[in-house]
C-alpha cells in the first residue's frame, strides 16, 4: 500500500532457473510495456467481467463467486489447473461482484459475508493488483492461490514442489525415485528474504509480488507456502494467514495489494516491491479498510548500540492489529520503518532471529516518531556470557548445526541429510557442524557431548544452557551429566502443528537452564565428563513425528 514499510533486511530474487538467469531477469525491462491503452476497459460476457489492461493482459473475474477465471497474456491462457480457478482460499462461493472504472483504473469488488476482496487493473500495465479484507473467522481466507496450467512452467527445483511419486508423510510430503523429498511446505525462504516468487521461461515471466504482510502473522522470519507444482499445473501463493508452526494469533483487516504480474521473462519491476509500491491512485476507490499514506506514520531510530556487528539486526513493530519490520544499518544501527498504522507497538530488536531488546513505541498519523539510540544491555545477548565451552551461536536459529540448511527445503529422511546420530567432543574443532540441528525422542535422543574440566572448574557448580527455536509435541531436553540427572523441564509455549518435518524451525526461542552441582563433575582432569541430552515428552508418534526440538546453541557457563 501507499507508505508500506521500508525494504526488508535482505532481498533475494526467487526465480525458477539458473542464478545467472535470475540476475539477468532482475535487470530486464519494465513490468509493463508502454502502451497506448486504446483497448483499456471492461466488458461483460454474461458470466464474467472481462478486463483488458490495454497492454498484453486480459483477465476475467466470475460474476458469481469472484474467482479469477482467465489470465491471458500475449494470447496465451495461463489460468487454471485441474479444472480450478484462481481464488481466495479454495473459493468463496456465491458472492456479490461489482465492477467500476475510475479514469485509468478498473476495480472489481467481491463481497462474501464479512469478507471483501478486490482486483484492480491499471491502464497499460500487465498487472493485477489484489486486496483481501478478512474481518473475522467466519471465512477461512488464509491465502490467495493463482492456479497455472500444466506445461507452461516446468522446473525441478529443490523446494516447494509436490510432483513426486511416493507419499512419505501425511498427504503433503513426497519422495522422488532417488529419495529426494518435495513438499509445497518447503519454501526455503523467510518472508524477509523475498519480494516476489514465480516462474520464467526466459520469454514470459509470471510472478506473485508479495504485500507488506501488514496484517499477516509470524513476523519477518516466518516461512509459509510460496508455490507448488504438480502433474496438472502449478500454484503461486500469497499467504494471508498460515497456521503451520505459527507463533501469533491471526490478524484481521485489509491485506494488500499483492500483485499478479506478467513480464517478458524478466523480474517484476522493483516499483512493485514491498516498501517501494505507492498506490495513491487507489486512495479514492472505496476499498474497505484502505488507509492512505497520509493516515500512516513512521518510526526512525538514530542507532542501536551494543550490537555484535557479525550479525544482521532487524527491528520489528507489532501489536494485535499490525506488524512491520526493517533492517538496522550495519554501521550504526540506524533504522526507519514507514507506512505504519497509528497505534502503540512493541518494538523488538533481533540479533539474527533472537530477540535481544524490546520496548514500546507509539505511532501517530502523518508524523515521525524519532527514537534516541537504543542500547542493548550486555546481559540480553547470551553470547556475551563467559562460557567454558559453547556449541553453536546464540542467534535464534540452528544455523551451522548439522543438516540445518537442508531442513528448510527437505524432509529429515531425505538422503541428502547426514546421519542424525553422532556424538561431539569439545575441542575437536567440529563441535557445531557435527551436532544435529534437530533432536527427536525416537530418532537421535541420547546424544553425548564429551568435555574436560580443569580442577578449579570441577570444584564449582555451573549453569548449563540449551537454547531451542521450536519444538514438536512438547519435546524438550532432559540432561544427564555423568551420574547426575536433571529434572524434566516444563514445556515452553510452542506451536502445536508440525514444524521440523515441514521446513520450519521458527517457533518461540526459549532457553532451558540447568544448575549442575559441583558433585556432578569428574575430579580427574584427564577424564572426559559426559553430557547426555535426551528429548522427553509423552506426546508425538514415531520417527520424525516423535517429540522433537530444534537447537539454537548450548553452552556450559564459567
Amino acid at each position: 500500500m501507499s507508505g508500506s514499510p521500508n525494504r526488508p533486511v535482505r532481498r533475494r530474487t526467487f526465480v525458477l532457473g539458473s542464478a545467472a538467469a535470475a540476475g539477468t531477469a532482475a535487470l530486464a525491462g519494465p513490468l509493463a510495456l508502454p502502451a497506448s491503452a486504446a483497448s483499456f476497459g471492461y466488458t461483460d460476457d454474461g458470466s464474467n467481467y472481462v478486463v483488458d489492461t490495454g497492454a498484453n493482459l486480459v483477465f476475467k473475474v466470475s460474476k458469481t463467486n469472484g474467482d479469477l477465471t482467465s489470465l491471458v497474456y500475449r494470447g496465451t491462457e495461463y489460468q487454471g489447473y485441474g479444472g480450478k480457478n484462481s481464488h481466495v482460499e479454495s473459493g468463496l462461493g456465491t458472492s456479490t461482484v461489482t465492477i467500476a472504472q475510475s479514469g485509468s483504473t478498473i476495480l472489481v469488488s467481491v463481497t462474501y459475508g464479512t469478507l471483501k476482496h478486490y482486483y484492480a487493473a491499471r491502464s497499460g500495465e500487465n498487472n493485477v493488483y489484489v486486496w483481501t479484507n478478512k474481518a473475522d473467522t467466519s471465512v477461512s481466507a488464509t491465502r490467495y492461490l493463482v492456479r497455472v496450467k500444466a506445461g507452461l512452467f516446468l522446473n525441478d527445483e529443490p523446494d516447494s514442489y509436490t510432483y513426486a511419486p511416493t507419499t512419505i508423510e501425511a498427504a503433503d510430503v513426497f519422495a522422488k525415485s532417488d529419495g529426494q523429498t518435495r513438499s509445497k511446505h518447503y519454501s526455503k525462504l523467510r518472508v524477509v528474504d523475498y519480494d516476489y516468487i514465480g516462474w520464467s521461461t526466459g520469454a514470459v515471466g509470471l510472478w506473485m509480488v508479495r504485500s507488506n504482510h501488514e496484517k499477516a502473522s509470524g513476523g519477518p522470519f516466518y516461512r509459509s507456502l510460496l508455490r507448488h507444482q504438480s502433474a496438472d499445473g502449478g500454484g503461486l501463493y500469497e499467504i494471508l494467514y498460515y497456521g503451520e508452526n505459527q507463533t501469533e494469533a491471526q490478524r484481521f483487516g485489509l491485506q494488500g495489494p499483492y500483485v499478479i504480474a506478467f513480464t517478458d521473462g524478466g523480474a517484476p519491476s522493483s516499483s512493485l516491491y514491498p516498501g517501494n509500491l505507492t498506490t495513491s491512485w487507489a486512495d479514492s476507490l472505496g476499498i474497505f479498510g484502505y488507509v492512505a499514506a497520509g493516515g500512516r506514520g513512521k518510526v526512525a531510530g538514530v542507532g542501536i548500540s551494543g550490537r555484535n556487528t557479525a550479525y544482521a539486526y532487524t527491528v520489528r513493530l507489532a501489536n494485535s492489529a499490525a506488524q512491520y519490520w526493517g533492517s538496522a544499518r550495519s554501521s550504526d544501527g540506524y533504522f526507519s520503518i514507514a507506512g505504519v498504522l497509528p497505534g502503540t507497538y512493541t518494538l523488538t530488536v533481533f540479533k539474527g532471529e533472537l530477540s535481544v531488546h524490546s520496548t514500546s513505541v507509539t505511532v501517530n498519523a502523518g508524523a515521525t516518531t524519532t527514537l534516541n539510540t537504543i542500547t542493548i544491555p550486555s546481559s540480553n545477548d547470551p553470547d556475551n556470557a563467559s562460557a567454558i565451552w559453547r556449541i553453536g551461536t546464540w542467534d535464534g536459529t540452528p544455523s551451522g548445526f548439522k543438516n540445518a540448511a537442508l531442513m528448510t527445503y527437505a524432509h529429515p529422511s531425505d538422503p541428502r541429510a547426514a546421519a542424525w546420530t553422532g556424538n561431539v567432543v569439545i575441542g575437536s574443532g567440529s563441535e557445531t557442524s557435527s551436532f544435529p540441528a534437530y533432536i527427536w525422542k525416537d530418532v537421535n535422543s541420547g546424544l553425548l557431548v564429551y568435555f574436560k574440566l580443569t580442577a578449579a572448574q570441577a570444584a564449582a557448580a555451573h549453569t548449563l544452557r540449551i537454547g531451542v527455536t521450536t519444538a514438536y509435541a512438547n519435546g524438550r531436553p532432559r540432561v544427564t551429566v555423568n551420574d547426575w540427572v536433571s529434572a524434566i523441564p516444563s514445556p515452553p509455549t510452542q506451536p502445536s502443528t508440525r514444524s521440523l518435518t515441514v521446513g520450519s524451525y521458527r517457533g518461540n526461542n526459549y532457553t532451558f537452564t540447568y544448575s549442575v552441582p559441583a558433585s556432578a563433575w569428574l575430579t580427574d582432569t584427564g577424564q572426559y565428563n559426559v553430557l547426555k541430552i535426551d528429548v522427553v515428552s509423552g506426546s508425538g508418534t514415531t520417527a520424525y513425528l516423535s517429540a522433537g526440538t530444534s537447537i539454537d546453541a548450548l553452552d556450559l557457563l564459567a
